[in-house]
């Protein structure tokens, strides 16, 4: 299957999804749930000047990696991610493929006061306003994924629903295009879609590309404090963990050494 082909296996995948639960709940019900969350500042959360701030990323498996936790506890991981001294929580709602759904997210926020990311293949206006009535303060949306007009539609709904939003990108010309639509927050995806290989020179070379003034977070294949100290000194504000975490015995001392990178 091409790169191309996964992404619009997993996008159709979370439409299907989304409509399912759509299905489930009446608009007055959802917007009395987006009025109970105030939002977090995911944005001055990642704001750390001369420090690295973590994103810590919960996942119960991926496409790729398959099952990475046999017990998962979005709960559990929370209050670990929230003792390690992350700066935010990403949660992966995505169910087909990576065993997520939108209650981890509430999970997540029963055990945290940190801003939480929903991570997962948004594209509809909906799936911004589930974001918040869960609990999230953060929704991912990955140019690849969307038409340049869309981008910015879904930007301007994130904002009037008052969450953030971390725009993926993966070349130049991606950042242009999240830049153009109002992005405030770019996450540079290291992973090359058209091979899997990580580069963590992705960010790196990207990273000029991207104002001062808007967050950077280097997403993918940052395993080690190397790492780390790595995209720091590249011009990262952020960095977005989930694989070493999952994986480790101590997740919240991984979050420090990394944070301290």
């Amino acid at each position: 299957m091409s790169p191309e082909d996964l992404l619009a296996r997993l996008v159709t995948e979370a439409r299907q999804d989304m409509q399912r639960r759509r299905a489930l709940i009446t608009q007055d019900a959802l917007e009395r749930a987006i009025q109970a969350h105030t939002p977090k500042d995911f944005i001055g959360a990642l704001r750390r000047p001369g420090r690295l701030a973590v994103i810590a990323e919960m996942k119960q498996r991926t496409p790729s990696m398959g099952v990475l936790a046999e017990e998962y506890n979005p709960t559990r991981l929370a209050r670990a991610y929230t003792e390690g001294g992350a700066a935010a929580i990403s949660v992966l709602t995505h169910m087909a493929s990576f065993g997520g759904r939108p209650e981890h997210i509430e999970a997540a926020r029963f055990a945290t006061e940190l801003p939480i990311l929903r991570k997962d293949f948004v594209t509809d206006s909906y799936e911004v306003g589930e974001a918040r009535a869960t609990g999230a303060d953060a929704v991912l949306l990955i140019v690849a994924a969307l038409e340049p007009e869309r981008l910015a539609e879904l930007l301007r709904v994130t904002r009037s629903r008052g969450l953030a939003a971390l725009v993926e990108v993966h070349d130049e010309a991606e950042v242009a295009t999240a830049l153009n639509a109002g992005a405030r927050v770019i996450g540079v995806n290291n992973r090359d879609l058209r091979t899997f290989n990580v580069d963590l020179g992705l960010t790196e070379r990207l990273r000029k590309a991207v104002p001062l003034d808007v967050v950077l977070v280097s997403e993918s294949g940052i395993r080690t404090v190397e790492d780390a100290r790595r995209m720091r000194e590249a011009g990262a504000d952020a960095i977005l963990v989930g694989e070493s975490l999952m994986r480790a015995e101590d997740p919240a001392g991984r979050i420090r050494e990394l944070a301290a990178a």
